[in-house]
Protein backbone atom coordinates (compact mmCIF):
# COMPACT_ATOMS: atom_id res chain seq x y z
CA UNK A 1 0.00 0.00 0.00
CA UNK A 2 1.35 3.46 -0.90
CA UNK A 3 1.67 6.44 1.46
CA UNK A 4 -1.58 8.03 0.28
CA UNK A 5 -3.42 4.76 0.87
CA UNK A 6 -2.08 4.54 4.40
CA UNK A 7 -3.19 8.11 5.12
CA UNK A 8 -6.70 7.26 3.90
CA UNK A 9 -6.80 4.13 6.05
CA UNK A 10 -5.60 6.09 9.09
CA UNK A 11 -8.23 8.78 8.56
CA UNK A 12 -11.00 6.25 8.15
CA UNK A 13 -9.82 4.27 11.17
CA UNK A 14 -10.00 7.46 13.23
CA UNK A 15 -13.57 7.97 12.02
CA UNK A 16 -14.39 4.36 12.95
CA UNK A 17 -12.95 4.34 16.44
CA UNK A 18 -16.19 4.69 18.42
CA UNK A 19 -19.87 5.64 18.24
CA UNK A 20 -20.34 3.27 15.31
CA UNK A 21 -24.00 2.67 16.16
CA UNK A 22 -26.87 4.98 17.11
CA UNK A 23 -26.02 7.28 20.03
CA UNK A 24 -28.79 5.75 22.14
CA UNK A 25 -27.52 2.20 21.60
CA UNK A 26 -27.03 0.21 24.79
CA UNK A 27 -23.33 0.05 23.92
CA UNK A 28 -22.88 3.70 24.87
CA UNK A 29 -25.14 4.06 27.90
CA UNK A 30 -23.38 4.41 31.27
CA UNK A 31 -24.76 2.33 34.10
CA UNK A 32 -26.15 4.50 36.93
CA UNK A 33 -24.31 4.09 40.21
CA UNK A 34 -27.57 3.12 41.90
CA UNK A 35 -28.63 0.60 39.23
CA UNK A 36 -30.45 -2.44 40.64
CA UNK A 37 -28.50 -5.68 40.94
CA UNK A 38 -29.49 -9.19 39.96
CA UNK A 39 -30.95 -11.08 42.96
CA UNK A 40 -28.23 -13.71 42.42
CA UNK A 41 -25.41 -11.24 41.81
CA UNK A 42 -23.29 -12.63 44.67
CA UNK A 43 -23.74 -16.20 43.38
CA UNK A 44 -22.74 -15.17 39.85
CA UNK A 45 -19.63 -13.44 41.22
CA UNK A 46 -18.63 -16.61 43.03
CA UNK A 47 -19.08 -18.62 39.84
CA UNK A 48 -17.04 -16.05 37.88
CA UNK A 49 -14.21 -16.43 40.40
CA UNK A 50 -14.51 -20.23 40.18
CA UNK A 51 -14.22 -20.08 36.40
CA UNK A 52 -11.25 -17.75 36.58
CA UNK A 53 -9.44 -20.14 38.92
CA UNK A 54 -10.40 -23.26 36.94
CA UNK A 55 -9.49 -21.94 33.50
CA UNK A 56 -5.89 -20.67 33.56
CA UNK A 57 -6.28 -18.46 36.63
CA UNK A 58 -6.63 -15.25 34.67
CA UNK A 59 -8.85 -12.90 32.70
CA UNK A 60 -7.06 -12.41 29.39
CA UNK A 61 -7.36 -10.24 26.28
CA UNK A 62 -7.55 -11.89 22.87
CA UNK A 63 -5.69 -10.06 20.10
CA UNK A 64 -4.19 -12.11 17.25
CA UNK A 65 -6.57 -15.06 17.66
CA UNK A 66 -10.30 -15.04 18.48
CA UNK A 67 -10.52 -11.27 17.99
CA UNK A 68 -11.68 -9.72 14.76
CA UNK A 69 -9.45 -7.58 12.56
CA UNK A 70 -11.38 -4.54 11.35
CA UNK A 71 -10.68 -3.36 7.81
CA UNK A 72 -12.05 0.08 6.97
CA UNK A 73 -12.94 0.45 3.28
CA UNK A 74 -12.99 3.70 1.36
CA UNK A 75 -15.97 4.83 -0.77
CA UNK A 76 -14.47 3.60 -4.03
CA UNK A 77 -13.08 0.29 -2.80
CA UNK A 78 -13.36 -2.66 -5.13
CA UNK A 79 -16.04 -5.14 -4.08
CA UNK A 80 -16.07 -8.93 -4.07
CA UNK A 81 -18.74 -11.59 -3.84
CA UNK A 82 -18.20 -13.78 -0.78
CA UNK A 83 -19.26 -17.42 -1.03
CA UNK A 84 -20.78 -19.47 1.77
CA UNK A 85 -19.09 -22.72 2.75
CA UNK A 86 -20.56 -25.37 5.03
CA UNK A 87 -18.09 -25.17 7.90
CA UNK A 88 -20.61 -26.74 10.31
CA UNK A 89 -21.73 -29.58 8.03
CA UNK A 90 -25.32 -28.37 8.08
CA UNK A 91 -25.96 -29.72 4.61
CA UNK A 92 -27.68 -26.56 3.36
CA UNK A 93 -26.94 -22.94 2.55
CA UNK A 94 -28.69 -19.68 3.46
CA UNK A 95 -29.75 -17.68 0.38
CA UNK A 96 -30.52 -14.64 2.56
CA UNK A 97 -26.96 -14.67 3.87
CA UNK A 98 -25.50 -14.96 0.39
CA UNK A 99 -27.59 -11.95 -0.67
CA UNK A 100 -25.82 -9.92 2.04
CA UNK A 101 -22.40 -10.85 0.64
CA UNK A 102 -22.81 -9.99 -3.03
CA UNK A 103 -20.58 -6.88 -2.96
CA UNK A 104 -18.15 -6.63 -0.04
CA UNK A 105 -15.27 -4.08 -0.15
CA UNK A 106 -12.49 -6.35 1.14
CA UNK A 107 -8.95 -4.90 0.89
CA UNK A 108 -6.46 -6.99 -1.08
CA UNK A 109 -4.24 -7.33 1.99
CA UNK A 110 -7.01 -8.51 4.34
CA UNK A 111 -6.68 -11.69 6.37
CA UNK A 112 -8.99 -13.33 8.88
CA UNK A 113 -7.99 -13.75 12.53
CA UNK A 114 -5.79 -16.61 13.63
CA UNK A 115 -7.42 -19.41 15.58
CA UNK A 116 -10.20 -21.78 14.65
CA UNK A 117 -12.91 -19.08 14.40
CA UNK A 118 -11.17 -17.04 11.66
CA UNK A 119 -13.23 -13.87 12.23
CA UNK A 120 -13.11 -10.74 10.07
CA UNK A 121 -14.97 -7.40 10.00
CA UNK A 122 -15.30 -4.90 7.15
CA UNK A 123 -16.57 -1.38 7.85
CA UNK A 124 -17.38 1.11 5.09
CA UNK A 125 -18.32 4.50 6.58
CA UNK A 126 -19.39 5.95 3.23
CA UNK A 127 -22.20 3.38 2.89
CA UNK A 128 -22.80 3.12 6.66
CA UNK A 129 -22.36 -0.66 6.42
CA UNK A 130 -20.50 -3.39 8.23
CA UNK A 131 -19.94 -7.02 7.27
CA UNK A 132 -18.92 -9.79 9.66
CA UNK A 133 -17.49 -13.18 8.77
CA UNK A 134 -16.89 -16.39 10.69
CA UNK A 135 -14.62 -19.17 9.38
CA UNK A 136 -13.51 -16.76 6.68
CA UNK A 137 -10.82 -17.84 4.23
CA UNK A 138 -9.57 -17.04 0.76
CA UNK A 139 -9.40 -20.05 -1.55
CA UNK A 140 -8.01 -19.68 -5.08
CA UNK A 141 -8.53 -15.93 -4.86
CA UNK A 142 -12.17 -16.18 -3.74
CA UNK A 143 -13.33 -15.22 -0.24
CA UNK A 144 -15.71 -17.58 1.51
CA UNK A 145 -17.13 -17.81 5.03
CA UNK A 146 -19.43 -20.06 7.01
CA UNK A 147 -21.49 -17.38 8.74
CA UNK A 148 -21.79 -13.65 9.48
CA UNK A 149 -23.92 -10.97 7.91
CA UNK A 150 -24.29 -7.46 6.54
CA UNK A 151 -25.63 -4.63 8.69
CA UNK A 152 -26.80 -1.49 6.87
CA UNK A 153 -27.63 1.96 8.28
CA UNK A 154 -25.20 1.20 11.09
CA UNK A 155 -25.18 4.73 12.53
CA UNK A 156 -28.94 4.38 13.17
CA UNK A 157 -28.75 0.80 14.39
CA UNK A 158 -29.25 -0.36 17.97
CA UNK A 159 -26.00 -2.30 17.60
CA UNK A 160 -27.58 -5.77 17.60
CA UNK A 161 -27.55 -8.07 14.58
CA UNK A 162 -30.96 -9.13 13.24
CA UNK A 163 -31.50 -12.74 14.30
CA UNK A 164 -29.79 -15.09 13.39
CA UNK A 165 -26.95 -13.17 11.71
CA UNK A 166 -23.63 -11.92 13.02
CA UNK A 167 -20.56 -13.79 14.19
CA UNK A 168 -20.70 -13.92 17.99
CA UNK A 169 -22.96 -16.48 19.61
CA UNK A 170 -25.25 -13.72 20.89
CA UNK A 171 -25.81 -11.57 17.80
CA UNK A 172 -23.69 -8.74 19.23
CA UNK A 173 -21.19 -7.25 16.73
CA UNK A 174 -17.45 -7.10 17.29
CA UNK A 175 -17.42 -3.37 16.57
CA UNK A 176 -19.59 -2.80 19.62
CA UNK A 177 -17.67 -4.62 22.31
CA UNK A 178 -14.08 -4.96 21.17
CA UNK A 179 -11.45 -2.73 22.75
CA UNK A 180 -9.46 -0.66 20.26
CA UNK A 181 -5.83 0.32 20.37
CA UNK A 182 -6.89 3.95 20.03
CA UNK A 183 -9.00 3.67 23.20
CA UNK A 184 -6.12 2.20 25.18
CA UNK A 185 -3.79 4.87 23.85
CA UNK A 186 -6.29 7.59 24.76
CA UNK A 187 -6.94 6.06 28.18
CA UNK A 188 -10.71 5.99 27.74
CA UNK A 189 -13.17 3.32 26.63
CA UNK A 190 -16.62 4.80 26.19
CA UNK A 191 -18.74 1.72 25.59
CA UNK A 192 -19.81 -1.62 27.04
CA UNK A 193 -17.13 -4.30 26.63
CA UNK A 194 -17.90 -7.79 25.39
CA UNK A 195 -16.62 -10.66 27.51
CA UNK A 196 -16.52 -14.42 26.95
CA UNK A 197 -17.00 -16.94 29.76
CA UNK A 198 -16.55 -20.70 29.80
CA UNK A 199 -19.44 -22.15 31.80
CA UNK A 200 -22.77 -20.58 30.91
CA UNK A 201 -26.47 -21.20 31.37
CA UNK A 202 -28.14 -23.29 28.67
CA UNK A 203 -28.97 -21.66 25.36
CA UNK A 204 -32.71 -21.44 26.07
CA UNK A 205 -32.01 -18.75 28.71
CA UNK A 206 -30.99 -15.51 27.04
CA UNK A 207 -30.77 -11.99 28.43
CA UNK A 208 -31.21 -8.91 26.24
CA UNK A 209 -29.28 -7.47 24.37
CA UNK A 210 -28.35 -10.99 23.20
CA UNK A 211 -30.86 -12.55 20.84
CA UNK A 212 -29.43 -16.08 20.91
CA UNK A 213 -26.90 -18.17 22.85
CA UNK A 214 -24.54 -21.12 22.62
CA UNK A 215 -24.62 -21.70 26.38
CA UNK A 216 -24.47 -25.30 27.59
CA UNK A 217 -25.57 -26.53 31.00
CA UNK A 218 -26.92 -30.07 30.53
CA UNK A 219 -26.60 -30.93 34.23
CA UNK A 220 -28.50 -27.79 35.30
CA UNK A 221 -25.67 -26.57 37.52
CA UNK A 222 -27.03 -23.57 39.44
CA UNK A 223 -25.79 -19.99 39.16
CA UNK A 224 -24.34 -20.20 35.69
CA UNK A 225 -24.77 -16.75 34.11
CA UNK A 226 -26.72 -16.64 30.83
CA UNK A 227 -25.36 -15.07 27.68
CA UNK A 228 -26.38 -11.45 27.26
CA UNK A 229 -26.21 -10.77 31.01
CA UNK A 230 -24.56 -7.47 31.98
CA UNK A 231 -22.20 -6.89 34.89
CA UNK A 232 -19.81 -4.20 36.08
CA UNK A 233 -17.01 -3.45 38.51
CA UNK A 234 -18.22 -1.84 41.74
CA UNK A 235 -18.46 1.91 40.94
CA UNK A 236 -17.40 2.79 44.49
CA UNK A 237 -14.03 1.11 44.04
CA UNK A 238 -11.08 3.55 44.00
CA UNK A 239 -9.23 2.45 40.85
CA UNK A 240 -6.23 4.70 41.49
CA UNK A 241 -5.42 2.82 44.70
CA UNK A 242 -4.99 -0.43 42.76
CA UNK A 243 -1.80 0.72 40.98
CA UNK A 244 -2.76 -1.06 37.75
CA UNK A 245 -0.82 -0.80 34.51
CA UNK A 246 -2.32 1.84 32.19
CA UNK A 247 -4.21 -0.61 29.96
CA UNK A 248 -5.76 -2.36 32.94
CA UNK A 249 -6.67 0.98 34.52
CA UNK A 250 -8.47 2.06 31.34
CA UNK A 251 -10.39 -1.21 31.21
CA UNK A 252 -11.25 -1.08 34.92
CA UNK A 253 -12.59 2.48 34.62
CA UNK A 254 -14.80 1.42 31.70
CA UNK A 255 -15.88 -1.64 33.66
CA UNK A 256 -17.24 0.66 36.36
CA UNK A 257 -18.96 3.07 34.01
CA UNK A 258 -20.23 0.87 31.16
CA UNK A 259 -19.58 -2.67 32.34
CA UNK A 260 -19.45 -5.91 30.38
CA UNK A 261 -21.90 -7.99 28.38
CA UNK A 262 -21.46 -11.75 28.03
CA UNK A 263 -21.34 -12.22 24.28
CA UNK A 264 -19.66 -15.60 23.71
CA UNK A 265 -18.56 -18.92 25.12
CA UNK A 266 -14.82 -19.65 25.10
CA UNK A 267 -12.10 -21.77 26.67
CA UNK A 268 -11.11 -19.06 29.16
CA UNK A 269 -12.50 -15.77 30.46
CA UNK A 270 -11.47 -13.28 27.81
CA UNK A 271 -12.01 -9.80 26.43
CA UNK A 272 -11.30 -8.99 22.80
CA UNK A 273 -9.12 -6.20 21.46
CA UNK A 274 -9.05 -5.19 17.81
CA UNK A 275 -6.80 -7.68 16.04
CA UNK A 276 -3.33 -6.22 15.28
CA UNK A 277 -3.68 -7.49 11.71
CA UNK A 278 -5.80 -4.37 11.20
CA UNK A 279 -2.51 -2.49 11.59
CA UNK A 280 0.30 -4.81 10.54
CA UNK A 281 -1.25 -5.77 7.20
CA UNK A 282 -1.61 -2.06 6.39
CA UNK A 283 2.08 -1.48 7.03
CA UNK A 284 1.84 -0.29 10.64
CA UNK A 285 3.35 -1.79 13.77
CA UNK A 286 1.53 -3.97 16.24
CA UNK A 287 0.40 -1.46 18.91
CA UNK A 288 -0.09 -3.90 21.79
CA UNK A 289 3.50 -4.52 22.98
CA UNK A 290 3.68 -0.80 23.77
CA UNK A 291 0.10 -0.48 25.06
CA UNK A 292 0.47 -3.55 27.28
CA UNK A 293 3.85 -2.28 28.51
CA UNK A 294 5.53 -5.48 27.40
CA UNK A 295 3.22 -7.75 29.40
CA UNK A 296 1.66 -10.84 27.81
CA UNK A 297 -2.07 -10.45 27.22
CA UNK A 298 -2.97 -12.90 30.00
CA UNK A 299 -1.11 -10.78 32.55
CA UNK A 300 -2.37 -7.30 31.63
CA UNK A 301 -5.46 -7.34 33.86
CA UNK A 302 -3.75 -8.68 36.98
CA UNK A 303 -4.64 -6.58 39.99
CA UNK A 304 -8.28 -5.95 39.06
CA UNK A 305 -10.38 -7.13 42.03
CA UNK A 306 -12.81 -9.42 40.24
CA UNK A 307 -14.50 -10.21 43.54
CA UNK A 308 -15.93 -6.68 43.36
CA UNK A 309 -18.10 -7.42 40.33
CA UNK A 310 -21.82 -6.65 40.35
CA UNK A 311 -24.26 -8.48 38.04
CA UNK A 312 -27.27 -6.59 36.71
CA UNK A 313 -30.80 -7.98 36.31
CA UNK A 314 -31.94 -10.02 33.33
CA UNK A 315 -32.70 -7.89 30.26
CA UNK A 316 -31.16 -4.84 31.93
CA UNK A 317 -31.88 -1.68 29.92
CA UNK A 318 -34.28 -3.32 27.49
CA UNK A 319 -37.26 -1.26 28.63
CA UNK A 320 -35.52 1.85 27.26
CA UNK A 321 -35.76 0.40 23.76
CA UNK A 322 -39.27 -1.08 23.80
Amino acid sequence: MDAIGLIVVAALASQAKHRIFAPNSFWYRPIPVDAPLHPRSAEFVRDFLRQKKAYYGTVSINTVAYASPVYVAGPHAKTFKVAEWDGQNKGHSDPALLAQWTAVPIPDYAQAADGTDMEMTIFQPSTDTIWEFWLAKKVDGIWQACWGGQMQHVSKSNGIWPHPYGTTATGLPFLGGQITADELRRGEIDHVMGISLVDLESSDVVSWPANRSDGWNPNHVPNRPPEGLRFRLDPHLDIDKLHLNPAARTIAMAAQKYGFVIWDKSGAITLRAENPKSFTLAGKKDPYPELFHGLPAWQVLEGIPWDRLQFLPMNYGKQSFD
